[in-house]
């Protein structure tokens, strides 16, 4: 079994990747009404990402005999100033994310919790690629806000799924 400050961490993280899930689905929606939809479409599936961590974390808490408590979360910001200051919010997310994702690793590894710090290095790598993801993105949607054309072209082309991580942890109810 975990170590019990690990399982508490894990479960406020639960709640950190669903309040994520619910930011990214309100970007989503806002890319929706400016009919953006390759853009949609981007934070759609980053919403399903982050609910799909949440789940990921929900398993290896089942698998491991702890209790999972899923926490409130805060509602969304769904008001944004132009087009770019959603992918703004996203990446101060992602950096967000990237600490508390951290925060989880040095607790396992300060609690001798060898198998919960195994279990969180596949969301370091995570975080390194979805912050690098984000400042790509934001570098082009600053670069082209008076084009969306450009913008659109850009997400259709980059960010097209790639598929299934073989590696990724097992997610509950999958």
């Amino acid at each position: 079994m975990p170590a019990p400050r690990f399982i508490d961490r894990l479960n406020a993280q639960i709640g950190n990747e669903l309040a994520a899930h619910n930011q990214y689905l309100a970007c989503a929606i806002y890319y929706d009404a400016l009919t953006m939809p390759q853009m949609a479409t981007f934070f759609y599936e980053q919403a399903l990402e982050e609910r799909s961590h949440a789940m990921m974390m929900v398993q290896y808490l089942l698998d491991t005999d702890a209790a999972v408590t899923i926490p409130a979360v805060a509602a969304p910001r769904s008001d944004f100033a132009d087009l770019v200051d959603p992918v703004e919010l996203a990446l101060e997310q992602e950096r967000a994310v990237t600490e508390q994702i951290n925060g989880l690793l040095r607790v396992a590894r300060e609690e001798g919790d060898f198998a919960s710090e195994q279990f969180m290095q596949w969301f370091i790598k995570e975080q390194v690629e979805e912050v690098a993801t984000m400042s790509d993105l934001l570098a082009v949607v600053r670069r082209n806000r008076d084009d969306l054309e450009d913008i659109e072209e850009y997400v259709a082309r980059e960010q097209s799924d790639a598929g299934a991580d073989p590696t990724a942890p097992r997610q509950a109810g999958a």
